[in-house]
């Protein structure tokens, strides 16, 4: 018989799926016989997951079974999990008064309940779905993937249903084989009981597609949630211009997951998918790259994707996107404006020049500074979110001096108002090299779980190390006693209260000597 592929998306935000969306249109593509519906957990009331998902088994009848696990997210900047995880963490590690260290530990409590909750709650859901499936058809296929499955692939396999099919990184090609009853081995996977993980499986470059506009028409017709991310127009729309990143950033999982390959998605064929979202009333576009412009190199081909757009006559748009600045030119910043860029983040980490390098994030603070005026110089005077990881390697006084003066000179080109500074506290992934910065130096010993939330783990992922942590720590803590509404100026005021201001040109400037590192 023909197969039938149910993608079920397991529970998470209310975010576009657009990683089901394109694996769906790229299999109908390619074996259009295959019949396949979409199920989106993340549209359902939590208490009825498993009734639903049970329902829809029963009435499809799929021959294979696809779960799509986004996230595993433990440690957040923000509200999460029945609270912060950050700041009960912090309430645990700095609070002096114990009355606040025994909040942050019920806190904890709460998202560590939470957290084990929703790992139990999705493999459940995946021997649910499997249990029912197979009823119809017992040699029913089950593959796992998603970004979640991507990262902790290794910790994961032995808690699936054997024979589940454990997938990292990009599925198609994966996807296209096993239907097609072709071997898998050289793809990107395992199989769970049966067969343990390659070693340094992740870091296998992924199968180049070429990816073509999705098929809305089609979509809609096996994805009866469809509409609910359309309703109101509130939604920022997930569209994928390109795949991989080059860039080696040491705590960033992304250059492992999508392959430092960037390749490109056609701009006639990005502008016809946007299109079809238009035409059904979407106004609003998140570009999902790993970065929107990940070099110099493809600075010609944003400028031709921006130029696809105004031609197509979408000028009532707005997008955002996370964007490496430090590869704006004076035409691409016009392009942005004109096509309606109301929002961008920038993960600079830190603005001190020489812990950009030592993080090998690849930038120059001093082209970013310049690209920023040439944006606000064209017009564009929106959000900016700006990314800050303090203390990830050798932070010091000067160094967070030299960061709040680089913060002020972004406030006074764009506006203190439309500079928002996110503060984040790296968690550690597996698969990075600050984790092979901190298995060298012993910070974490071979074979620890990543996955772990127990507290003598938690505070080694969390990584906010001495001897800069516990000021952090006490800092972090008075922003969130004096205005929790507004975190992330809080602390940036805080810090500059007790370390002062640098010169710019201090930040800008990077030393030839290397300095030791925080941990040796």
């Amino acid at each position: 018989m023909s197969p039938r592929v149910l993608y079920v998306r397991l529970p998470c935000n209310p975010i576009f799926p657009i990683g089901v969306v394109y694996l769906a249109d790229y299999i109908h593509k390619q074996l259009p016989s295959v019949e396949q519906r979409i199920f989106d957990l993340g549209t359902v009331p939590p208490l009825d997951f498993r009734r639903a998902l049970a329902q829809v088994i029963d009435d499809f009848q799929p021959t294979h079974l696809v779960f799509s696990w986004r996230d595993i997210q433990i440690y957040a900047p923000v509200g999460g999990r029945g609270g912060n995880p950050l700041q009960n963490a912090f309430e645990v590690y700095y609070a002096r008064n114990p009355l606040v260290k025994l909040r942050g530990a019920i806190g904890g409590l709460r998202v560590m309940s939470a957290y084990y909750g929703e790992l139990w709650r999705n493999l459940n859901l995946i021997r649910l779905g499997l249990h029912h499936a197979r009823r119809h058809h017992p040699e029913v296929t089950t593959i796992v993937g998603g970004g979640a499955v991507s990262v902790f692939y290794e910790q994961l396999g032995s808690q699936l249903p054997k024979g589940t099919i454990v997938a990292v990184g990009e599925g198609e090609t994966l996807l296209h084989k096993v239907l097609t009853n072709q071997p898998i081995a050289a793809e990107r996977c395992y199989i769970a009981g049966v067969e343990k993980p390659r070693d340094r499986l992740i870091h296998e470059w992924p199968t180049p597609i070429e990816k073509t506009a999705c098929n809305y028409n089609y979509i809609e017709t096996i994805w009866p949630e469809f509409e609910y991310y359309l309703q109101g127009g509130d939604f920022y729309i997930g569209v994928q211009t390109k795949r991989g990143c080059p860039h080696n950033c040491c705590y960033c999982v992304y250059t492992v997951v999508e392959g430092k390959q960037v390749r490109i998605n056609p701009a006639e064929e990005v502008v016809a998918e946007m299109r079809q979202l238009y035409d059904r009333g979407v106004r609003n576009f998140w570009f999902t790259d790993a970065q929107f412009i990940p070099a110099r190199k493809f600075i010609p081909d944003a400028i031709a994707l921006l130029r696809e757009i105004l031609k197509a006559g979408m000028n009532d748009i707005h997008w955002a996107a996370y964007i490496r600045a430090d590869n704006l030119t004076p035409e691409l910043c016009h392009l942005m404006v004109q096509t309606g860029m109301n929002y961008f983040e920038i993960g600079i980490t830190s603005g001190s020049q020489e812990l950009v390098r030592k993080m090998r994030m690849g930038y120059n603070l001093r082209t970013v500074l310049q690209n920023c005026r040439d944006l606000k110089a064209a017009g564009f005077n929106a959000l900016v979110s700006v990314n800050y990881s303090f203390n990830v390697i050798d932070e010091r006084p000067d160094t967070i001096a030299q960061t709040i003066g680089y913060h002020r000179e972004l406030e006074r080109i764009f506006g203190a108002d439309k500079v928002e500074p996110a503060i984040f506290f790296i968690g550690l992934q597996p698969h990075t090299h600050l984790e092979e910065y901190a298995l060298e130096r012993g910070i974490l010993r071979p074979g620890y779980n990543p996955m772990s939330l127990m507290p003598w783990t938690a505070k080694k992922l969390l990584w906010n190390p001495e001897p800069m942590g516990s000021v952090f720590g006490e800092l972090c803590l008075a922003a969130w006693r004096l205005n929790p509404n507004d975190f992330g100026r809080t602390v940036m005021a805080l810090l500059e209260e007790r370390f002062g201001r640098a010169p710019l040109e201090e930040a800008l400037s990077a030393p030839l000597e290397e300095r030791p590192l925080v941990h040796r």
